[in-house]
């Protein structure tokens, strides 16, 4: 029996199977679409390709912030039960949410000064987060204390990789990532931006590939180059309703990582899907320490 609860949040992009299969305590992130607001469901409903589909045909999804009181709805009856609570966030550099997060965590503190709750910011989203929770869930079931998986997780946050190219730089634009001028020059010169999660958890555009062709085997590149310890861990491929190019970055990193332990496909979610767009891929993967 745990004496706390292992809590993290859907920007993690955590597939729901995983989600129901241990019982893990979720925080559901808002997203809106035509003015209706809605929880990322982890892809529950099988509405992944609808909603990538809808964005093409001209529906903009929006993305919204939790406020502190969602949070204290989530902590308050768990520490009323007398347990304590290990909260694995998504990167405070994506969004000011987190802000709210140790909002509630103070205020609980007041209310219950005997109870703890320990905030990790893992400096990821999406799929590099699953690769961490993965982990640090595990180290949970061996009965592993909060500050010991907390430690792991700060030690090992910069480890966790994402390389992605998105297909149209409408998206980037409009969630105000490029200029009008740099998406339409983009856009005429086919050039497709490789984009990284940086070491301060923030993402940012470190190469500049002409062809879709080209990027995919740009990104199975960095995959072979970074990645570590490649035959005990599983790459997984984030597509935004794009299983055609999905498989292809699958076929060009067995390539060049042939002795990979294994490779996993999945949808991104629909409150990252809102700002990278429909056709974004990624290979995401435990590697060296991010350099950028």
């Amino acid at each position: 029996m745990h004496s706390y609860v292992f809590m993290t949040d859907s920007d993690s992009d955590l597939p729901f199977e995983y989600v129901d299969k241990y019982d893990l305590k979720m925080v559901y992130m808002p997203y809106i679409v035509d003015g209706v607001e809605y929880l990322d469901d982890l892809g529950r409903a099988g509405k992944q390709a609808e909603y990538f589909d809808n964005m093409r045909k001209g529906t903009a999804p929006v993305t919204s912030l939790l406020p502190a009181q969602v949070y204290l709805d989530y902590f308050e009856p768990i520490l009323a039960e007398g347990k304590d609570i290990l909260f694995v966030a998504f990167s405070s550099k994506m969004s000011s949410t987190i802000q709210n997060i140790y909002a509630a965590q103070a205020e609980m503190k007041e209310k219950y000064p005997e109870r703890r709750i320990v905030v990790v910011d893992t400096l990821s989203i999406s799929a590099p987060m699953t690769l961490l929770l993965h982990r640090a869930y595990k180290m949970y079931e061996d009965g592993k204390s909060m500050d010991e998986i907390a430690k792991w997780l700060e030690d090992n946050r910069l480890r966790a990789h994402a390389w992605f190219t998105v297909d149209d730089l409408k998206y980037l634009k409009r969630g105000g990532r490029i200029s009008a001028v740099a998406a339409t020059v983009g856009t005429m010169l086919d050039l497709k931006p490789v984009i990284i999660l940086t070491r301060e958890g923030s993402m940012t555009a470190v190469e500049k590939i002409r062809g879709r062709k080209a990027a995919l085997r740009f990104l199975a590149e960095k995959t072979a180059e970074c990645i570590e310890d490649p035959e005990t861990q599983e790459v997984m491929i984030l597509h935004a309703d794009a299983i055609e190019d999905a498989n292809r970055l699958e076929a060009m990193i067995r390539e060049k990582v042939p002795n990979v332990g294994g490779v996993a496909k999945q949808f991104v979610g629909p409150v990252i899907g809102a700002h990278c767009g429909p056709g974004t891929v990624a290979a995401c993967f435990m590697g060296k320490e991010r350099t950028v």
